[in-house]
């Protein structure tokens, strides 16, 4: 989807056979068979933390130094192969870059479900995200992967596990650093959650319309998080709903059918008490109108993003080759920050089907 979460990979080709395949999608002995099928996905590049951390277990350092040497050639061209920091400047940027994903899969409630080393990218791409999910309601314990019992990736867990696999990158790279440059590293790795919490600010505060840079800003992001955690209230919808809406009619707290993640909202004893804050925020960016701020934050909140309903709505029809709903899903989100009729009628911005919450995904689904 384009709903800017760095995914920089694209599905070149998928052959679909005849020639049927047995599965165990939930791994507990219930066996059933499947249509097999080849995806090719192209990157421009593929290597992972992982890459390097297998050469330093190994102890094969010349190995490690040859990989790292041609991907900072090849993908950090800004950084100079003369140059004796090499290493530590290719720690710092793939640092920043890691923490600024992160944070842009959080603006859009994405929870990737596997975030192991191997499946972290040393570009900083979103790739092998094979049993993720967009939350719906808001819930920071939210987990899209159901083999994962302990949570250990769940969507509110995500930036410390790329603190945790920076700390494993920082590892691999340790027999190529002397002793300062290995200081130089650990005081960036320190530096990772200041970067986050600054760029996932910056992003949040995008998605609710802010210019500027105040300090009660962060506290309004926070107490909306903790409304919509309460009520359950939809994370796409909410945002998105906050950007179609008029302030007039915001301050009223009366929202139509079409409002359903703001009407679930404004449940919470304490919404008037957010919303009048939001609207302090607001009122200090002179001679801006509804018009506006409604523009700005759209271009931000994605009216649609692919929930698993929508995914296994389209698997059910393509398993009797029906393609329509997999044609109408990647047309939809071609352009997810625009309304589209069709869309609309197949109820990608509505409440979702109650059978929805049913649904569960692992690593063979």
């Amino acid at each position: 989807t384009h709903t800017h979460t760095h995914t920089h990979t694209h599905t070149h080709i998928l052959v679909v056979s005849e020639e049927p395949v047995w599965r165990d999608p939930f791994y507990n002995g219930s066996v059933i068979k499947e249509r097999g099928a080849v995806v090719l996905r192209l990157a421009k590049s593929w290597f992972r933390i992982g890459s390097l951390e297998i050469l330093t277990r190994t102890g094969e350092l010349d190995v490690l130094r040859t990989l790292l040497d041609f991907v900072i050639k090849e993908h950090f061209k800004s950084i100079g192969t003369n140059d004796p920091d090499k290493y530590v400047v290719f720690f710092s940027r793939v640092l920043n870059e890691t923490a600024h994903l992160i944070a842009h899969w959080m603006s859009v409630g994405f929870a990737h479900g596997v975030c192991n080393t191997d499946n972290f990218s040393l570009l900083s791409i979103t790739f092998d995200y094979g049993p993720f999910g967009f939350m719906e309601s808001y819930d920071p314990n939210f987990v899209p992967n159901t083999s994962d019992d302990e949570g250990r990736y769940s969507i509110g867990a995500q930036a410390n596990v790329g603190l945790f696999n920076l700390q494993k990158l920082l590892e691999a790279l340790k027999p190529l650093l002397t002793s300062d440059q290995l200081s130089q590293s650990q005081q960036i790795l320190r530096e990772y959650p200041q970067i986050y919490h600054q760029r996932f600010h910056e992003l949040f505060k995008a998605k609710l319309g802010f210019l500027g840079n105040e300090e009660k800003d962060s506290y309004v992001i926070a107490f909306l998080l903790k409304l919509m955690e309460d009520t359950g209230a939809d994370f796409t919808m909410t945002f998105r709903q906050l950007s179609e809406v008029t302030l007039s009619r915001l301050q009223k707290g009366s929202f139509a059918p079409s409002l359903w993640a703001l009407s679930d909202l404004s449940s919470h004893k304490h919404f008037r008490d957010w919303v009048q804050l939001y609207l302090q925020c607001l009122s200090r960016i002179m001679s801006d109108s509804d018009e506006e701020r409604q523009h700005r934050m759209q271009g931000v909140n994605p009216r649609y993003v692919l929930r698993n309903w929508m995914a296994e709505s389209a698997i059910r029809k393509a398993e009797k080759n029906d393609y329509s709903e997999v044609t109408l899903l990647q047309k939809t989100l071609m352009e997810p920050f625009m309304e589209q009729e069709e869309a609309e009628r197949a109820g990608y911005a509505s409440k979702p089907p109650s059978w929805a919450q049913q649904l569960r995904v692992s690593c063979s689904s």
